[in-house]
């Protein structure tokens, strides 16, 4: 019995190995794949703020659409705003009766501050008559109101 295998073949020789060559070494193109992707997800990383805002502009915007939604009477979304803490402690009761005054809200600032060891951002809302309001805002899932003061 022959080992070379019988014809038809498709050029006049025999088959031979289509892999003839000395093998390349591929460490530097691996090398490359894994620092291009370090370099993309540390720029990800760096460029969250100008693509989500900052968290004042966060905290800021949380509070301006709660307060959006309460004068249009979309209780839905005003809850959602509010921390899990104060949707428990107001049950089904209207967060306007907590939060909302006489007048038209407008944010006048904003700090971020530490409160039982978790940092917050407390946004100050004055209405109409020129009384204040401080507002607690927190991270929980997104920007979440979690109480208010004055």
């Amino acid at each position: 019995m022959s080992t070379t295998p019988e014809g038809p073949f498709l050029y006049d020789d025999e088959p031979t190995s289509p892999h003839t060559a000395a093998p390349r070494n591929r460490n530097g193109l691996l090398l490359g794949i894994m620092l291009a992707t370090v370099v993309v997800g540390v720029a990800m990383v760096l460029l969250m703020p100008l693509v989500k805002g900052s968290p004042e502009e966060r905290s800021n915007a949380s509070v301006t659409v709660f307060y959006a939604s309460l004068a249009d009477g979309d209780l839905a979304t005003a809850t959602q705003l509010l921390c899990t803490a104060e949707r428990d402690r107001l049950g089904d009761e209207d967060p306007a009766g907590d939060y909302a005054r006489e007048g038209v809200p407008e944010i006048t600032g904003s700090r971020e501050t530490e409160v039982d060891g978790d940092t917050v951002r407390q946004v100050t809302v004055r209405w109409d008559d020129d009384s204040t309001a401080t507002i607690t805002v927190v991270a929980e899932d997104g920007p979440r109101i979690c109480g208010i003061e004055g």
